[in-house]
């Protein structure tokens, strides 16, 4: 049996939602097939065994029953293969991927460039920029200090290195404006200042990579009101359409859309990209890419798949075995 080891936590804003999709995982995963260990990192940077039951692993996952490793590298070079599930920092920057590059062990996933090109919204926009990704009017902003900006309002504030929709807000003035850096400024020194579109749609699509990029059917996140941040994400339930009420033109394109994206940017075996629709002037956007989507119960990624027919365990077991 190959030996899998998956990483959760990290010293992330969304070190929680990396347990809850960590739990996903270890549900899902075929224990028939594999001889599975899963390891938390700590918030302190150590690395623990995780030895207790998946159903109580939770933010108080250091209580449980855990054994701190000592000898990170001579461990994790026991297993035949890495899941990193770790969104955020640590996990969707790069490093782990280049600490497991050096180290020679697969992962699963894109690797450390294409990670650190995806997790910074700023240079995927420029790249996308280079390669004609239709995308709304942006500024990238490093200094805390502004006075005035390009942009007509309202516009959406957003951290650039930051995921789960962390530390954005929607500004529609210069007062807002400078209450929204303040609070993007909690989680990065880069800020992403957008144009926003209030009546619009959110649309996302599935990228898995196996011998050939291949994309899911778009779904929608429905939002009864404002815009979609951490709390809508996983506090509130917002709802999902899958499929997206959508024309097949719209869908294509999307679809199209999300091969480009994730050829542009050179990434590895799976990615969500996620766009904006301007209803009112038909309009199509470009809005990020996730390299390590979510993998919680209501996360869009598997989601999706599933309704294409692929299970969330065939899932998993194809890509351990790409």
């Amino acid at each position: 049996m190959k030996k899998i080891l998956v990483l959760f936590g990290g010293h992330s804003f969304e070190h929680n939602i990396s347990i809850r999709s960590c739990k996903t995982i270890i549900s899902n995963i075929s224990k028939e097939k594999y001889l599975v260990s899963l390891c938390g990192i700590g918030k302190d940077g150590n690395f623990y065994l995780y030895e207790d039951d998946i159903s109580i692993l939770d933010e108080s996952w250091l209580t449980r029953k855990v054994k701190k490793i000592d000898n990170i590298i001579s461990y994790i070079k026991s297993f035949d293969k890495v899941l990193p599930i770790i969104h955020g920092n640590d996990g969707e920057d790069g490093k782990i991927q280049g600490m497991l590059d050096i180290i020679g062990v697969p992962y699963i996933g894109s690797d450390n460039e294409g990670n650190i090109l995806g997790y910074d919204k700023a240079i995927t926009k420029i790249i996308c920029e280079k390669n004609n990704i239709s995308q709304l009017p942006y500024l990238i902003l490093y200094d805390k200090k502004i006075e005035k900006i390009s942009l007509d309002f309202p516009v959406i504030v957003k951290p650039s290195r930051c995921g789960s929709s962390l530390g954005i807000g929607v500004a529609n003035n210069m007062s807002e404006l400078n209450k929204c850096l303040k609070k993007a400024y909690k989680y990065d020194n880069k800020i992403i200042i957008e144009k926003y579109i209030c009546n619009r749609r959110e649309l996302e699509c599935a990228v898995f990579c196996e011998k050939k990029v291949i994309t899911s059917s778009v779904g929608e996140i429905i939002l009864n009101d404002g815009f979609y941040d951490y709390d809508s994400k996983y506090e509130k339930n917002t709802s999902v359409g899958i499929p997206a009420n959508i024309d097949k033109k719209l869908s294509n394109k999307i679809k199209k859309m999300s091969k480009d994206i994730f050829n542009i940017l050179d990434l590895k075996d799976l990615a969500r990209v996620d766009f904006l629709y301007d209803i009112d002037n038909n309009k199509l956007y470009f809005n990020e890419v996730n390299t390590i989507p979510g993998f919680t119960s209501i996360s869009m990624y598997p989601l999706l798949f599933k309704y294409d027919g692929i299970s969330t365990e065939d899932l998993i077991t194809k890509l351990i075995e790409k």
